[in-house]
């Protein structure tokens, strides 16, 4: 930003308020070299020049004694309005006593008659824009502007300032969301949404101060609040969930919370509001129950899981993740025949052990990683299947699976196709399994040609042999 204001062009305005005129041009020859200086006799001319559209300024200097109206007088009224009191003031005078008063009425910073020193004058005008304009800009950035609270990355700037000067006070994470929110926005339209948001948004604001808290918007429907340690947060749900209650006579919108008291500082701050979210998200879809703590067994799960997310990649590197085949026959007649298989992938991590598919498969379809699981389970199978044609020559057909974001995947049809081709197989070769799930049963009823293809082998699965979906 400094380098910025080097580089422009654009000289700033400033405006002189004096009534002897030997001090505004020893003044305005020491500013106008950088600045576009403008002058006033007295406070009331100079009321009369910032209230133009014309020209934005961006510091006033100003003298205390002068006749019509005195500069005392014009602080006054600078503090009744709100763009008057952006512009910064720097007063002149030779009274010690007047310094004091004239900073308690809003003054920025003062410089001493007579001016003597041309190089500090200029350096303290040049100081005190720049901090206004940083000021200005903080202003417009620190907050959400629909919520009216901090933006997230205030808000955790703003915690290590607190954390620095009081990091010994026993504090809590809290987090809370609005659940179906996305609903709110679908049926009510996004300026109702927001609406919503803003009245949660002031009515947070309102218990702040009684909580010793901050708080802040954190995602869209998502907030976050950093607080001294309570032993109960129903206020703040009730008065949320209340506001929800007034909008919409459905009970699932609803707000979700999720605590974790006494934040460990050994801990990243940000963590802090990981484990409060993880502790929300246990309420999903749960009406039964709407406030969750963060307790050890969530923490042993909340870690758990982090560390599979992390190891997936070397998991798949390393062939951690290990694919089974559950052979399947057709009885009728004296003897079973093989015809085809199902490709089963289970996990051998090599700290945590045998790891059942139960255990990640969820974790990765919520996070959307099961791609890469999908994924690496295909190229395995392709090259297994191409295998037992070489060694034994005959084709044994295999299933695999296709999870729900596989069919959000536009790149789904070429890879598909490509794994054909790579491993030199037909599409009858190779089958795609899908859960019976919402998406299951809106392929089933996208095309006639599509359902009469499917065989349903089971009461929860659909094998749809390749070329159907590559149709």
């Amino acid at each position: 930003m400094k380098k910025l204001r080097q580089i422009t062009t654009i000289k700033r305005h400033v405006l002189i308020v004096d009534d002897e005129v030997v001090n505004r041009e020893i003044l305005g020859n020491i500013l106008s070299v950088n600045y576009d200086v403008e002058y006033a006799d007295n406070a009331k001319e100079a009321l009369a020049a910032l209230s133009r559209q014309d020209k934005r300024f961006s510091l006033i200097l100003l003298d205390l004694l002068m006749p019509v109206m005195d500069g005392f007088e014009f602080l006054k009224k600078r503090e009744t309005t709100e763009t008057l009191k952006r512009i910064p003031v720097i007063v002149m005078t030779s009274e010690k006593e007047s310094e004091v008063r004239s900073l308690k009425l809003g003054a920025a910073d003062f410089i001493a008659k007579p001016f003597d020193m041309p190089e500090v004058v200029l350096a303290r005008c040049e100081r005190i824009i720049e901090l206004c304009e940083d000021r200005d800009i903080i202003r417009q950035t620190e907050r959400d502007h629909i919520s009216g609270l901090y933006t997230k990355d205030y808000f955790f700037e703003y915690i290590r300032q607190i954390e620095l000067w009081s990091g010994y006070i026993p504090r809590d994470a809290i987090v809370f969301d609005v659940e179906q929110f996305h609903l709110v926005n679908e049926f009510c339209g996004r300026d109702f949404g927001d609406h919503l948001l803003a009245e949660i948004g002031s009515a947070l604001q309102k218990e702040l101060a009684s909580m010793n808290a901050i708080a802040c918007r954190a995602d869209a429907d998502t907030f976050y609040i950093f607080a001294t340690h309570q032993e109960s947060y129903d206020n703040i749900r009730n008065i949320v969930q209340g506001i929800l209650t007034e909008f919409f006579e459905v009970n699932h919108i609803r707000v979700r919370c999720g605590l974790w008291e006494n934040v460990d500082r050994n801990v990243e701050i940000e963590a802090w509001f990981d484990r409060a979210k993880a502790a929300c998200d246990r309420n999903r879809g749960d009406l039964s129950q709407s406030f969750t703590r963060y307790n050890n067994e969530m923490h042993s799960r909340y870690m758990f899981e982090e560390t599979l997310i992390r190891d997936l990649q070397s998991a798949i590197d390393n062939k951690n993740l290990v694919v089974y085949y559950q052979p399947k026959f057709n009885i009728e007649g004296d003897t079973p025949r093989l015809t085809s298989a199902e490709a089963l992938i289970r996990w051998i991590h090599p700290t945590l052990g045998f790891i059942s598919p139960g255990e990640f498969i969820p974790l990765f379809e919520g996070n959307g990683l099961i791609q890469k699981v999908d994924n690496f389970v295909w190229n395995e199978v392709a090259k297994q299947i191409r295998k037992w044609k070489d060694e034994f020559g005959v084709t044994v057909p295999v299933s695999v699976n296709v999870s729900r974001i596989d069919f959000l995947d536009p790149e789904l049809e070429t890879k598909l196709l490509r794994l054909l081709d790579e491993n030199g197989l037909s599409p009858e070769e190779y089958m795609l399994e899908v859960t019976e799930s919402p998406i299951a049963k809106t392929w089933s009823a996208l095309s006639k040609s599509s359902r009469t293809c499917a065989r349903r082998d089971s009461a929860s699965r659909w094998t749809i042999s390749a070329p159907d979906i590559l149709r």
